[in-house]
């Protein structure tokens, strides 16, 4: 019992009462004497001190050498098991006697409801969030969220795995303990950045049957070697060559079973972007976007290959877009400003391109309003400079799309205006 609760409590032993007694008082006695030397010592008629000053003085040191001796003590004697059990418990009953009252008791209860913010403060600052327990909690769920991106969407054991994370993290956050909180944070940071990689590949895939061979990383090594420029275009035809027949092979051999391999692709692709929105709006519910705003800021092959993509992926991934830049204007949030610049930088272009839904539009007019006003207020905090960069970027996007959001008409206009007025 008292090794539990010394591992839980962070400590080794604790002292007995009758040298803690013995210390404090000893401390009180030093700060007072302290307090008198220090008080006759700053008179303002300093005069020889007396016989009794002396005696005073010396006696103040000596108090102060005893209790650096009985700190001593207390470090190299520590307690016994019993005296540690009885200080850790509170009580002041031996190991033998000692017995757990059940926890469905009436005056147990309302202990721990009245008690409840204080003991959640001292088990903040005393249990390791990187503990066993917290681990495996993160692991199980962690384990739990990747289990959905592997599982189709048309089985029905996907269903039972998404309600199942749902109700391990609706769980976690019943007990509103924050080390519980950590856990869905935590586990759900992961899955967002496991699954905006999934889509991103997918992504490439669609656009690139080839593999994208002219970015891989054998490639790009081969260019590193000097004098391979001469050759490296020879070679990357030849290989797009070979990929091209061994793409054709593929697809044929599963069009020859029954399976549309293009069709797969897309189907897993809408999978992943419901899923990655899906992630996001959890992330939101348990009040941590910060990770999901980073990783945002930082997907450009994302936001780049999303300017391309079938209208139900695109519908998905501007709500993603919308609600994290909604989240910007956040008075708790934290986040750094060049966070921000590469979030507007990325995803005003896909706002500005993206079809508005098939049978029904991907954001209501309201909630349009609402993110030009949130980005609005979003560029008026930058300078002057990443202002001029993040409108003309806006403009040069607005004025060759076909849809008229977001209109940051407002926006363009008061920067010309406060421009004009620097140079008046």
């Amino acid at each position: 019992m008292a090794t539990g609760l010394d591992r839980l409590y962070g400590c080794i032993a604790r002292p007995s009462s009758l040298l803690n007694s013995i210390f404090m008082s000893t401390v009180n006695m030093a700060a007072k004497m302290l307090v008198s030397v220090a008080s006759s010592s700053k008179a303002e008629n300093t005069e020889k001190w007396k016989l009794t000053d002396h005696l005073r003085f010396m006696v103040m040191l000596i108090t102060w050498l005893m209790l650096w001796a009985l700190r001593f003590l207390m470090d190299l004697f520590p307690c016994s098991l019993s005296s540690s059990q009885d200080y850790l418990l509170g009580g002041s009953s031996s190991a033998g006697q000692f017995q757990v009252a059940p926890y469905s008791s009436s005056a147990g209860a309302e202990a721990l409801s009245s008690s409840g913010s204080s003991l959640d403060l001292i088990l903040r600052s005393t249990i390791d969030v990187d503990g066993p327990a917290v681990k495996a909690l993160v692991k199980s769920l962690t384990h739990v969220l990747a289990l959905l991106s592997e599982i189709p969407a048309s089985s029905r054991k996907y269903q039972f795995t998404m309600a199942m994370a749902d109700k391990i993290m609706e769980d976690n956050a019943r007990h509103g303990h924050w080390a519980l909180l950590h856990v869905n944070r935590t586990a759900l940071a992961s899955s967002f950045t496991r699954t905006s990689t999934l889509l991103h590949r997918c992504l490439q895939l669609q656009t690139s049957p080839l593999g994208g061979y002219g970015d891989s990383w054998h490639m790009r090594a081969f260019n590193a070697i000097p004098l391979s420029s001469y050759v490296a275009s020879y070679v990357k035809v030849v290989a797009m060559c070979f990929n091209a027949a061994f793409s054709l092979f593929d697809t044929a051999t599963v069009r020859y079973r029954g399976r549309d391999c293009s069709g797969d692709r897309e189907i897993m692709t809408e999978k992943l972007a419901q899923e990655l929105l899906w992630v996001t709006n959890k992330l939101g519910c348990y009040g941590d976007v910060n990770e999901a705003l980073v990783q945002w800021s930082l997907a450009s092959g994302l936001a780049s290959l999303s300017l391309t993509a079938s209208p139900r992926v695109q519908g998905s991934i501007v709500k993603i877009s919308a609600f994290l830049i909604g989240e910007l204007t956040r008075k708790d949030l934290r986040i750094a400003r060049h966070v921000k610049f590469r979030l507007l930088v990325l995803w005003i272009p896909l706002f500005c391109h993206a079809s508005n839904g098939h049978s029904y539009p991907i954001l209501t007019s309201f909630r349009k309003d609402e993110i030009e006003k949130t980005i609005d207020e979003v560029i008026s905090s930058f300078p002057a400079r990443d202002q001029e960069v993040l409108l003309t970027h806006w403009l040069e996007n607005y004025t060759v799309s076909v849809s008229d959001w977001p209109n940051l008409g407002l926006a363009y206009d008061r920067w010309c205006r406060c421009t004009r007025e620097s140079i008046v």
